[in-house]
């Protein structure tokens, strides 16, 4: 039986580049964004994958997405929270409700995955939660006060859910990417970089592969990633 994975925030990069390395991995990959158009191209384009679309910051919404996935496939093998939100400028600029959206697809959509896939995951035996991170779950940088908090709090949720889970066999990390990601609209930003400044989506997705695959006897938790050329 194909094994299902579940990946949210699939985007243009990061979010389709793990959906197709879970594919050609050999899992059937339910694919949730808040873009339908996009994901029915993929869903055409990589067979056994299906589009959920979804604001994973709706809870009603991701609830109602977990369901139908659940009535679609057995319990996932893998989940890949992916989806992220974030708003930049220092505390006295940004809007409060953006800090609260933004927790809400950080932190409150992880809750809700973890609660509703840890019980399945353990009754199948086991099972991985792969967070995509970055430095800002580290340290507060001045105007990073509307995302930093959610990605600190992201960080510590799954640390807690792993301690929790990871003696009854399901496998959470960690994934700090330390980088500017290789699209087209950061070329744009970043015209005079180069290559070794930026990290590819498929090498952010390998590394998730490699995580979710980890033997039992040498797990990982907060795992990071960077660039040669980026300086830390």
């Amino acid at each position: 039986m194909t094994p299902l994975a579940i990946v949210t925030g699939v985007g243009p990069g990061t979010g389709t580049a793990i959906v197709r390395r879970l594919h050609r991995g050999g899992y059937r990959v339910a694919m949730l964004a808040r873009t339908a158009d996009r994901l029915d191209e993929l869903e055409r384009a990589l067979p056994s994958c299906f589009a959920v679309p979804c604001d994973v910051a709706d809870t009603v919404a991701l609830t109602a997405a977990l369901d139908r996935i659940a009535g679609e496939a057995d319990a996932p093998a893998i989940i890949v929270h992916n989806a992220v939100g974030g708003s930049f400028g220092s505390f006295a600029e940004i809007e409060p409700s953006a800090l609260e959206r933004n927790f809400q697809v950080n932190v409150m959509a992880l809750l809700h995955l973890a609660r509703w896939a840890m019980p399945r995951m353990e009754a199948a035996g086991g099972g991985a939660l792969i967070v995509t991170g970055n430095t800002s779950a580290m340290r507060g940088k001045a105007k990073f006060a509307g995302f930093a908090p959610t990605k600190a709090a992201q960080r510590i949720l799954a640390e807690s859910i792993a301690r929790e889970v990871g003696p009854r066999g399901v496998h959470v990390a960690y994934l700090i990417i330390d980088a500017v990601i290789d699209l087209a609209w950061t070329r744009e930003r970043f015209p005079d970089r180069e290559d070794e400044f930026f990290i590819t989506p498929e090498a952010i997705a390998d590394e998730v592969w490699h995580l979710a695959h980890q033997p039992k006897a040498a797990w990982s938790f907060l795992a990071e990633i960077r660039p040669y050329g980026e300086v830390w």
